[in-house]
């Protein structure tokens, strides 16, 4: 009896140790293994980007950052850590960006400029997500007030924004990210929204270099065949990052729609042009130093993009960020 009692008790004792060990494990195995996430969230199951195809921990809240893109607002900041890059045309034929993060959050994203009426109806795919920028057309912003978003311009999250004294205003507004999905704890997270991503089509065209031109700017992507990548640059200059290198995505997408007025002006009188997002129309996929003719389709404002080869499959594009350029129709 007492050697039996002798081995009970050794038998418990090892049972703990064994029990110990596997939950150090584990839990290195996870440190070793998690990726960036929004401050606040909890430790999902492991998943993947709807927007790059790439590994993400789920549910990630949806961040829509809209960004000035004229010579005094460059280099840029942050963009190098978004999922999505929109190029849009706004007033006097200039561009703008719309920067949607969700897999990972930059510590400084900007400069923050103000936000186009056509940017509520792009937004509506992601559900309702944060949106952050600098300020709007006073007859706007009810408009913005009343949009499937999580208003977090400095009205809403004053505490995210700083000014940077290196740089002239308007153009020196930056936001903090953490700090604007903490003022939005109940911004829409990342779902489907059209996009599928694998191996290129058979067909496709050889090449090097696009360039779209809006009316008083234009941006280009030169392909990289040793970096796998489109290089961006904007009024025929290279577009560095402020944390440095050359931006460049694996996937570009020329999105043709129609740009006409919308009902604001900015203060100088010019009208704001208004990209219709919802609709179909043709598109141009850039990746692998191929360029491949297809089709977008957005039936209503709440759903998807798809994107389509010409006789109706899916054009999938190459896993990583992604740069969708809304081009004029006649560009």
């Amino acid at each position: 009896m007492a050697g039996g009692r002798h081995w009970s008790r050794w038998a418990a004792i090892l049972a703990v140790v064994v029990i110990a060990a596997a939950l150090v494990v584990t839990h290195r195995g996870r440190d070793r293994g998690a990726s960036p996430l929004p401050s606040g969230t909890t430790s999902p199951a492991a998943a993947t980007s709807p927007f790059t195809g790439l590994p993400q921990r789920a549910p990630a809240p949806v961040l829509a950052v809209k960004i000035d893109n004229v010579a005094a607002a460059r280099p840029h900041t942050g963009l190098t850590k978004a999922d999505l890059v929109y190029v849009e045309e706004v007033e006097s034929g200039l561009s703008r960006i719309l920067a949607v993060f969700s897999s990972h959050l930059p510590p400084r994203v900007g400069p923050v400029r103000s936000a186009r009426e056509s940017d509520l109806e792009l937004l509506r795919q992601f559900g309702r997500p944060a949106l952050a920028y600098s300020g709007a057309q006073s007859k706007l912003l009810p408009v913005i007030a009343g949009a499937a978003v999580d208003d977090v311009s400095p009205a809403h999250a004053p505490q995210a924004y700083t000014r940077d004294s290196a740089r002239q205003a308007p153009h020196n507004l930056y936001a903090a990210p953490a700090e604007l999905l903490a003022a939005a704890p109940s911004a829409s997270t990342s779902h489907d929204i059209g996009f599928r991503f694998g191996p290129s089509p058979a067909s496709g065209t050889p090449t090097t270099d696009k360039t779209v031109r809006f009316p008083s700017a234009r941006v280009a992507f030169h392909w990289s065949a040793g970096q796998s990548r489109w290089l961006v640059s904007f009024d025929g200059r290279p577009e560095t990052a402020a944390e440095g290198g050359q931006l460049g995505p694996p996937t570009v997408v020329v999105q043709y729609v129609t740009v006409r007025a919308s009902g604001y002006h900015d203060r100088w009188g010019n009208s704001s042009p208004y990209s219709e997002t919802v609709g179909s129309g043709r598109a141009v996929v850039l990746r692998d130093g191929r360029a491949y003719d297809g089709t977008w389709s957005r039936p209503s404002a709440a759903g998807g993009t798809t994107f389509t080869t010409t006789d109706g499959r899916p054009l999938n594009f190459a896993k990583g960020q992604v740069w969708v350029v809304l081009a004029p129709k006649s560009g």
